[in-house]
């Protein structure tokens, strides 16, 4: 389920980047997903979650960021991105009125959809979903990346690899105990920053519906 082709214009930047709209009948809310650093937005990994919160229920949006619209291997600033975000959930709004808004995505963009709503509030998001939160490089344990969710003030849900070398687990936890009743934490058991388990702790197939049914039971419960 590639998704339907949108154009998504950047007016702050003046220029344009993809999107793949997926929006099933009967959408109860709208995920708008940005992609990891190293992926875009066709990455399996984003096809199947956004496959799978269809059939939850829950529409997507994927879209590029400029430097991979560009075929750049080199990330945007984050003032670029910030840009981007919020152009994301402006086509969003329109094209699904008055459905309710979650946005995040996979690490990088989910870091990149947290610091615009940091800096302001993302016109009709109630939540935020991060799907392997970057808390930091790999060997290099800290928090810093995580001030900015001081000033977010939407309900977060954090899903997270136990396994995951770019956020340490009591590193985590710890944030996310700071954050108080605005942040849950989901862990999948075993998983590393790809959301990959051994077999002892399942299959690819059962980790896709358990970050699909807690990403949907959440928004139910929590920014409906």
């Amino acid at each position: 389920m590639s998704g339907t082709p949108v154009t998504i214009p950047v007016p702050d930047l003046g220029l344009q980047v993809s999107g793949l709209l997926v929006l099933p009948d009967g959408a109860r809310s709208l995920c708008v997903l940005a992609h990891g650093a190293g992926a875009g937005m066709r990455h399996p990994f984003l096809e199947r979650i956004s496959a799978g919160l269809a059939g939850a229920g829950m529409a997507t949006l994927r879209y590029q960021f400029p430097y991979l619209e560009r075929g750049s291997g080199r990330t945007d600033p984050p003032d670029k991105c910030v840009a981007t975000v919020r152009a994301a959930v402006a086509v969003a709004r329109d094209r699904a009125p008055g459905l309710p808004l979650v946005a995040g995505g996979k690490s990088f963009g989910g870091r990149m959809t947290s610091t615009a709503q940091s800096r302001a509030p993302l016109d009709g998001v109630r939540g935020l979903v991060f799907l392997g939160f970057p808390l930091h490089p790999p060997g290099n344990p800290g928090i810093t990346r995580a001030e900015h969710l001081d000033a977010v003030s939407v309900p977060m849900l954090f899903l997270q690899g136990t396994r995951d070398q770019f956020a340490r687990e009591d590193l985590l936890k710890q944030v996310v105990d700071r954050l108080s009743t605005r942040a849950t934490l989901h862990l999948v058991e075993g998983g590393d920053h790809s959301f990959k388990v051994s077999r002892k702790h399942g299959t690819e197939a059962g980790v896709l519906r358990d970050l699909v049914t807690t990403i949907t039971e959440w928004t139910e419960r929590s920014v409906r």
